[in-house]
């Protein structure tokens, strides 16, 4: 049985991971915040799921969760790590705190370093010839490469994300484990439900144009334009099979118009001046 490490796996995309990998036979060690979601995953998925009680912005908790999956594995090396867990924080940069940058970076950015640090050493493998070394997924996001207005201490996290990833990987070959990023589009997930209601900024500048986008981001996600989490989990199953993976994947519905177009065609100006007039008009 392979085993592998999965983070925030109560809802959206993580609850996704677990489901499949289990299904594909995999023993799934997957972190939840409470307890009641502990009880709930594994009255919902069983023998091959193994809760995991922690934040992952207490190092600490990690540390004695990474102990616990290294004595259930009983010497044999982890199979994969996917750093899932994470928040959003939006809203316009004037009308955040500092201290809203700095929840995100804890959880988005710092929080994914503190579980890498952790689980590194069950990934390696001391016997290559019978076990392969793991191979660690960061779930980044196409807001890692793009900003977005209204945005911003997510996108920046994703950013961060993505500098991590590549140095991360370079760092590990050493030990044969690789590192890769998969960076969706909009997933239809609850991470947006815990945004900042736009009435927070309706007496500002800003509020039309926030407005507008979350009217935008509620129309793609009934017009099916925003991929299901579970089929986003099953690419990522793909990729922790495959003996030789990319370094990134970018999932969106429609990739050329979302991503390539705006990403590598578009010059930048001539974006700014088509969101100012789709958003801020």
């Amino acid at each position: 049985m392979k085993n592998i490490v999965i983070t925030g796996v109560s809802t959206g995309i993580g609850n996704s991971l677990a489901r499949v990998f289990i299904q594909k036979g995999y023993r799934v060690f997957g972190s939840v915040r409470k307890e009641k979601d502990a009880e709930r995953m594994k009255e919902s998925l069983g023998d091959r799921f193994y809760p995991l009680l922690f934040d992952v912005t207490d190092e600490q908790a990690v540390i004695r969760a990474a102990e616990k999956v290294a004595k259930a594995l009983d010497g044999r090396p982890l199979n994969g790590l996917i750093n899932n867990a994470g928040m959003a924080v939006a809203g316009p940069v004037m009308k955040l705190t500092t201290d809203d940058f700095r929840q995100q970076f804890e959880v988005n950015l710092l929080g994914m370093v503190s579980v890498t640090k952790a689980f590194i050493p069950l990934l390696k493998s001391e016997k290559p010839d019978i076990y392969r070394p793991g191979r660690i997924i960061n779930i980044g996001s196409v807001s890692g490469k793009m900003g977005f207005p209204f945005m911003a201490p997510y996108c920046a996290s994703k950013f961060a994300v993505e500098g991590f990833s590549e140095a991360l990987r370079r760092e590990l070959l050493i030990y044969g484990i690789d590192v890769v990023v998969v960076a969706p589009g909009p997933i239809d997930t609850p991470i947006w439900d815990k945004v900042p209601d736009p009435e927070v900024v309706n007496n500002s500048d800003f509020g039309k144009a926030v407005l507008v986008m979350y009217d935008y981001m509620e129309s793609a996600k009934k017009s099916g334009k925003i991929m299901r989490p579970e089929v986003l989990a099953e690419k990522v199953w793909k990729i922790m099979e495959k003996k030789r993976a990319k370094t990134r994947y970018t999932y969106l519905n429609n990739k050329f118009k979302e991503y390539i177009l705006p990403m590598y065609l578009l010059p930048s100006r001539l974006l700014d001046r088509i969101i100012k007039n789709r958003f801020m008009k």
